[in-house]
This record gives structure tokens, C-alpha cells and sequence, in this order.
């Protein structure tokens, strides 16, 4: 079942010390855990837990990877 997430509740899911990594991008919220690129919840200076919506639009791969992960909720104002 999706989750609401605030951007507060969102910091929790940074993929550190075993906890889910999780990203918003448009309002949609994902889950990254079991990506390699994101182990520790990292991935080219970006850091899980956040809103990347303006972040992805510069990434050279820009949305296309979306489609491959699992949606977990919306993020909330």
C-alpha cells in the first residue's frame, strides 16, 4: 500500500545503517534499497532521503531509470 511521506518523514529512508533508501522525484517516492549504484544511500554525490526532482533533470540517464523501481508513495508540502 502507497505511504504519504513528508519531506521530514522522507529523511528517514537515507539507506544508512540498514535503514531503506528512498527519493523523491515529481512527487513520486521510490525505493532505491536494493539498487548497487546506491548502496549506503549514496550515488554520485546525491544522498536518499531527499526530493532529486531538480537533481535528475541534470543526471545523464535523466528519468528513464524511474520506470525500473518500485514506488513506494507520494511525497507531501
Amino acid at each position: 500500500m502507497a505511504q504519504t511521506f513528508t519531506k521530514e518523514e522522507l529523511k528517514q529512508y537515507d539507506g544508512q545503517d540498514g535503514r531503506k533508501a528512498y527519493v523523491a522525484i515529481d512527487g513520486t517516492v521510490y525505493d532505491l534499497t536494493d539498487v548497487p549504484a546506491w548502496q549506503g544511500g549514496k550515488h554520485h554525490g546525491q544522498m536518499a532521503g531527499n526530493d532529486l526532482s531538480e537533481v535528475i533533470k541534470k543526471a545523464p540517464h535523466q528519468k528513464s531509470v524511474l520506470a525500473k523501481l518500485p514506488v513506494v508513495g507520494t511525497l507531501t508540502d
